[in-house]
């Protein structure tokens, strides 16, 4: 059987998170080929390409696009930038596999979406927590009805940064990074919370609404450093949400009490399925409470089913309205905590202040 032709992908962006990415092609490479990377820093691109077999290094995107014509492109740059970047990817018919946030408003979202064309090039944007296979495993489970109806949940991002984290430019600003915590920490955790309770049936449904409060407690900078939330989903189903920066113990979780058991994830930036502890109650029939083949959530499994999408020429994971719906719910929360209002699903459309800016007003 013939060997089919390796994707050719490129990184924009050489920061720290340009990383992940590169391991992730490495540990692909039957799949693709890393042909360039792009920064404004020369020297980080220099330095980026010379740790992979033969990419060339570039100051802008633009030359790279034009010299290169890759199928892929990994956008690892900050917030403010990843509209203009990826809509110049899709233009050159590139797909993009972009980092969070997204972006920063959702009326920044559905531009992107709408430069996209049937059949790609397409967006999917990385929330690798939910790629591991523990994750897949709960909705499975949830979805046969094994662990019976989600009734009450819990999820927290409480992380620490300190005063030079924020000494980066666009970091702590609404026109640059889009939010504090909420967009830049939290947003994975409540994506995962919100994929493993979507769906009909067995499932909570879909979020509905919101209650939010924010405060500006320790740092020096625009956006909040810490938030909490109310929420309510479909099926009646609660949840509790904190997304901290001041948090020297920290950690990540996810509880979810369902009618048949208690599932926690506890872990810091990934998960393997060791991280994830099954209480069922006492007349639950046992379950199979691991994944039969386990791995972790990580840029490299999240890769993978992009890199399945552009082979069958259909919308990847974690794009349109799927990677939408995070976005939505983080514009939600800011809504609410800035006006003391309760906010439902479907409720931030253009002409609302909130859609333009997580912060309710013009941050260009």
């Amino acid at each position: 059987m013939a060997q089919r032709k390796r994707l050719r992908v490129a990184v924009v962006g050489a920061g720290a998170i340009a990383e992940r990415h590169r391991a992730a092609y490495r540990a692909l490479r039957d799949d693709v080929e890393l042909v360039a990377a792009a920064d404004v820093d020369e020297a980080r691109a220099v330095a980026f390409c010379a740790a992979t077999e033969h990419a060339k290094p570039y100051r802008d995107l633009e030359t790279l696009l034009a010299e290169q014509e890759p199928d892929l492109v990994s956008v690892c740059t900050p917030p403010g930038l990843h509209v203009e970047q990826t809509k110049m990817a899709l233009e050159r018919g590139a797909w993009v596999w972009c980092e969070k946030p997204p972006c920063r408003s959702l009326a920044e979202y559905d531009e992107v979406v709408a430069a996209e064309r049937d059949g790609g090039p397409y967006v999917s944007f990385v929330y690798q927590q939910r790629s591991g296979a523990a994750a897949a495993h709960f909705r499975n489970l949830l979805a046969m009805g094994k662990l019976g109806r989600p009734l009450v949940a819990h999820c927290q991002t409480t992380w620490y940064r300190d005063a030079g984290y924020y000494a980066v430019p666009w970091r702590g600003r609404w026109a640059t990074e889009g939010g504090g915590p909420a967009m830049g920490h939290g947003i994975h955790q409540m994506d995962l919370l919100l994929h493993l309770l979507a769906g009909d049936g067995k499932q909570a449904g879909e979020w509905a609404e919101v209650q939010a409060m924010s405060a500006r407690l320790v740092h020096d900078v625009e956006t909040e450093d810490v938030s909490t939330a109310l929420v309510r989903f479909e099926s009646g189903a609660l949840a509790t949400v904190v997304n901290s920066v001041l948090s020297p113990d920290e950690v990540s979780r996810i509880r979810i009490d369902c009618e048949l058991a208690t599932v926690e994830l506890t872990h810091l930036y990934g998960y393997v399925a060791e991280n994830w502890r099954y209480t069922l109650a006492p007349h639950n029939a046992q379950v199979e409470t691991a994944p039969v083949r386990d791995f972790g959530s990580s840029h490299t499994a999240a890769l993978k089913p992009v890199l399945d999408a552009y082979r069958a020429r259909r919308r990847p994971p974690c794009g349109g309205a799927d990677g939408r719906r995070v976005l939505e719910f983080v514009a939600a929360l800011y809504k609410a905590a800035f006006t003391g209002q309760r906010v439902r699903r479907g409720e931030i459309r253009p002409g609302d202040a909130f859609y333009r800016s997580m912060a309710g007003v013009d941050a260009a």
